[in-house]
């Protein structure tokens, strides 16, 4: 159900650039590389270093920026994808609040499709060593609920059926969510609700259907199941 593992690496203007060689194909992802390029960034391009957001090894210390360690390289990239301003398009698939560009769109614009596999390659790779966990038991009876059957009287299907009982995720196709940040996992539900973060028509379908307690209490219960 939840789609989340947004990246946000920093804070940075809207490059007015398009996206470096984004028609090129990428070769076989190099997790060497995608270490150097997430570690230290690329001067020369003016790519800044995701660890200054994101931690050592995606392993995040602030909440409104993601943990990205032991996600699935296959998401990784699509989002780090969806976050670029695309020749021709208005703007990217994946915004934030009002709809307006996450900070994420001027930090991507530079990286190349293998840039991204590279990073997503490291990152997959990587131990989440300091995971977030439940903060509220009032919410516990609630999230478990919608996790575990939903609520078929809105439709809303269990976010256990596509994202694992243990909310590890199922790699390629649906993000861990186990150890993410309560308050980031439902933000990103809130900008599926508004429409603002337009790269998962379903998500924006289930999302539609959730009260605002239900997104906080299942957001939390998500956080906090291994």
């Amino acid at each position: 159900m939840l789609v989340v593992g947004g990246l946000v690496f920093g804070s940075a203007a809207i490059s007015p650039v398009f996206a470096a060689d984004a028609s090129a194909p990428a070769a076989k992802p190099d997790a060497a590389k995608g270490e150097q390029l997430y570690t230290n960034g690329d001067q020369a391009r003016g790519i800044i270093a995701c660890a200054s957001c994101h931690g050592a090894a995606g392993n995040s210390t602030i909440p409104t920026n993601p943990n990205l360690a032991a996600q699935s390289h296959e998401y990784l990239a699509k989002q780090l994808g969806d976050f670029q301003l695309k020749q021709g398009a208005k703007a990217p698939v994946r915004n934030g609040a009002g709809g307006n560009p996450t900070p994420m769109t001027a930090i991507v614009q530079s990286l190349t499709p293998q840039d991204m596999q590279n990073i997503a390659l490291y990152l997959s790779q990587q131990q989440l060593k300091e995971p977030a966990t439940a903060g509220q038991k009032s919410l516990i009876e609630r999230g478990q609920t919608i996790w575990r059957g939903g609520l078929p009287d809105r439709n809303v299907p269990a976010c256990a059926a596509c994202h694992s009982a243990n909310a590890a995720g199922i790699p390629a196709q649906y993000p861990r969510l186990s150890g993410q940040f309560p308050s980031y996992i439902e933000e990103q539900l809130k900008l599926f609700q508004d429409g603002s973060r337009n790269n998962s028509e379903p998500m924006h379908e289930i999302a539609s259907r959730l009260t605002a307690d239900d997104i906080k209490a299942v957001s939390d219960y998500a956080a906090g199941l291994r």
